[in-house]
């Protein structure tokens, strides 16, 4: 890749000379309580993504799901998102640890509009809540407290240019299969028909919430 004759931005005048300022109703959308229609976007969303930062800077973005409602309103300013089983590197927890400031997306399959929120997140082992967020039996060992500074609805722009939801887009075989990818990437000593067992159809169903 050729990185020569580049032409950098270095301040935000500098940016908002290329880009403009934003109008004022995109500016005026930003409340700090969730309103009764965040509510119910909260309670028909299956799945967000988090970004979080460490005190060196360090990003990091992950994915959480469950199903539709797993974000739990405890009051206009505070939600909770339960853990669930997984790979247990916990990279986004442990930049919490260091740096409380988080970004999420909220995503409703088929919508192009998502819901975003902002805000100071805190990391809880126990609370009166967690019995609320037990799914097929699993009681949640962390939740994730997010104390909410920002929150508004985002356009639908990025959904309609990507055609993320039009299947017709859909071109899953255009990469190696998972199985193949963590053969080449990440556990080259295992065999390929292990691996294939492994993230096979049955991928996740015994231990999603094991």
């Amino acid at each position: 890749m050729q990185l020569t004759g580049l032409v950098e931005i270095t301040s935000v005048d500098e940016l908002r000379d290329v880009i403009g300022e934003p109008l004022q109703h995109v500016v005026d959308k930003e409340r700090t309580e969730l309103h009764e229609l965040d509510r119910q976007w909260l309670a028909a969303s299956p799945f967000c993504l988090i970004a979080t930062s460490g005190a060196d800077g360090s990003c990091d973005v992950s994915p959480k799901g469950d199903p539709a409602g797993f974000t739990l309103v405890l009051d206009d300013r505070t939600i909770a998102i339960p853990d669930r089983p997984g790979n247990k590197r916990a990279d986004g927890f442990v930049n919490v640890l260091s740096n409380p400031h988080v970004g999420l997306i909220y995503f409703i399959p088929g919508r192009g509009d998502t819901l975003r929120i902002n805000g100071r997140a805190r990391l809880v082992r126990e609370a009166p809540f967690f019995g609320e967020m037990v799914v097929r039996g699993h009681r949640p060992k962390v939740a994730l407290l997010v104390e909410i500074e920002q929150i508004f609805h985002h356009c639908s722009k990025a959904f309609m240019r990507s055609g993320l939801w039009d299947n017709g887009t859909w071109n899953p075989d255009a990469v190696p299969n998972r199985a193949r990818l963590a053969k080449q990437l990440d556990r080259p000593n295992d065999s390929l028909a292990e691996l294939e067992r492994y993230y096979g159809p049955t991928y996740g169903a015994t231990t999603l919430y094991g």
